[in-house]
């Protein structure tokens, strides 16, 4: 790990996004475990069958804005009691993320830590539900969303800006600036084009499992392409 004693500027970092760079997850993966949890087994296959018709509209809106998508598909969670929510956190991370886990980018994260980069989480996923990912990883910082909450309940609405494209880089340049980070140094890890501001603030890029736009720009740069299959809960490293 770096100290207080390291020349200021020359700390480095590894920010890696979440959802298809950690883990073959999505915002949607999350939300619907919640939803199913809290439904009589009766009903959730039905509940999921016409959802699935509604995420149809959520890729498309997903390529056209991925920021938009978040405040969109955020208010989902509107009217939902966040004491109960919450209570289904570590039980989602067990049942929907772990078995989703790229074991290779858990290596991948050990290697950057036992270096002594600070570890850095980059993602649209909100908060809570990224809280035990960030605490087995042992990482330095997640820069997540949060939902409003009210009475209670999640409102629906982010408490501030979504965690994305242009945002995310944002993020990490004042991560950055308030740690002396040497960006130049650093190391970011993505799977979208999506990603791009962010994998461009550091001087070592990577490309995990991209899409397509982003593998033509990986590809044209000449940055390192990585494909991490998930292998199985079994085989992940976790410290």
């Amino acid at each position: 790990m770096t100290t207080d004693q390291e020349p200021a500027g020359r700390r480095e970092a590894a920010f890696f996004d979440v959802d298809g760079t950690i883990a073959r997850t999505t915002i949607v993966h999350y939300y619907v475990y919640f939803r199913r949890r809290r439904m009589a087994a009766i009903w959730r296959s039905l509940w999921q069958a016409v959802y699935m018709i509604k995420c149809a509209y959520y890729l498309v809106l997903d390529r056209i804005d991925r920021g938009r998508l978040n405040i969109i598909f955020y208010r989902s969670y509107a009217g939902l009691p966040v004491e109960d929510i919450k209570a289904l956190v570590a039980d989602c991370h067990e049942d929907v993320i772990r078995p989703r886990y790229f074991p290779d980018a858990m290596d991948c994260v050990a290697e950057h830590r036992d270096a002594g980069r600070h570890i850095v989480l980059v993602t649209g996923s909100v908060d809570f539900t990224m809280a035990p990912l960030a605490a087995e990883l042992q990482v330095d910082e997640l820069i997540a969303p949060s939902l409003v909450e009210s009475q209670g309940r999640f409102t629906g609405s982010l408490t501030g800006p979504p965690v994305g494209t242009e945002e995310k880089a944002r993020r990490i340049r004042s991560y950055a600036q308030d740690h002396s980070i040497d960006l130049s140094a650093s190391h970011a890890y993505g799977d979208s084009i999506a990603d791009l501001p962010m994998l461009e603030t550091v001087g070592h890029p990577h490309a995990v499992n991209p899409d397509k736009s982003l593998a033509a720009v990986a590809r044209r740069r000449g940055w390192p392409v990585h494909r991490w299959p998930v292998v199985g809960a079994d085989k992940v490293r976790t410290s």
